[in-house]
């Protein structure tokens, strides 16, 4: 009896373990290929759940079905006009046919290779056939006009034909073809990063400084013209006021002095001798005080002032 329960004991566990081993889950972001001694057996499995396969025998290959990136290595690649620029760029890909992914490629690290080699020379390919230009701008938008301060920038800004964009969607419609032949849909391509070379770039930058100090300095010559423009209108400003404030004070003075003659002189002709008084003793006030000795003839208006004579 015991020996029976053994017996059946070892048989339930073979059976689960035959069971376990023959049984697999698809997840909704996988798919899946068995292959059988290497070598692939029936389609590809894009349905998620629970699947068979015959145990110990086949084995469960499983890919990603969603999508996947691409990150290449930044190249230096010489444009149409000469200019050797950095290149950094990146895609998404995922794969569409398991069975033929696996045929061909294996894994994604064997996909990744191949990758690389089809973007990277699509992307040279593509750069050299066209300017620096075409590379680093998307429109021919129109420029405001004060930033065009030198003819480099006035190059920089010159009409476009293509532009980035047009390039990348060159290189991925390229690249496309080649790579669905490994059951891989290119989704997207896009430059990263687009810089000089570190020799170039240098003396971009130098080429650049030195451009902005001759803006500097020429904006600095005008702002030393303006400001002496404007210290002249003020100076000639301020002699035109000053003139025109002693012109007026003279033209009061003037006026003031011959009204004052006016009344002196209808004082004077309507009262002679109290007019001749008056200003007899003006006289004696300005030229004596206290101290004074006067010496004065007999003839003298003022004696006869003075003496009551008169």
């Amino acid at each position: 009896m015991s020996k029976s329960l053994s017996n059946l004991a070892f048989v339930l566990l073979a059976l689960v373990i035959l069971i376990s081993s023959g049984l697999y889950t698809v997840d909704e972001t996988e798919q899946v290929v068995i292959t059988q001694f290497g070598e692939p057996v029936g389609d590809a499995i894009t349905t998620p759940g629970l699947h068979f396969k015959t145990p110990f025998v086949q084995t469960v290959n499983r890919f990603d079905k969603r999508f996947l990136e691409w990150d290449g290595d930044a190249n230096q690649i010489p444009t149409r006009d000469k200019r050797f620029i950095w290149v950094d760029s990146y895609a998404r890909w995922k794969i569409v046919d398991p069975l033929r992914f696996f045929e061909r490629l294996n894994n994604e690290l064997g996909a990744q290779s191949r990758l690389d080699d089809i973007l990277d020379g699509e992307t040279r390919n593509s750069i050299a056939r066209h300017d620096l230009v075409e590379v680093v701008r998307t429109t021919n938008r129109e420029p405001d006009a004060s930033l065009l301060e030198s003819e480099e920038e006035t190059a920089v800004l010159d009409h476009i034909e293509r532009g980035r964009e047009s390039i990348t969607q060159e290189i991925l419609a390229n690249a496309k073809e080649p790579i669905a032949e490994f059951g891989i849909e290119l989704i997207d391509f896009r430059f990263k990063r687009i810089n000089y070379v570190e020799e170039v770039r240098q003396d971009v930058f130098a080429r650049m400084i030195a451009e902005r100090n001759r803006i500097a300095e020429r904006y600095r010559s005008e702002g030393e013209g303006e400001s002496a423009r404007i210290r002249g209108e003020r100076e000639r400003e301020l002699k035109r006021i000053q003139s025109e404030a002693y012109r007026t004070a003279q033209e009061l003075q003037g006026a003031a002095d011959g009204e004052a003659t006016g009344i002196y002189a209808e004082a004077y002709t309507r009262d002679a001798s109290f007019y001749a008084f008056m200003k007899s003793l003006e006289t004696l006030e300005n030229t004596a005080d206290a101290d004074s000795t006067l010496i004065l003839s007999t003839e003298s208006d003022l004696l006869g002032y003075l003496s009551g004579t008169q």
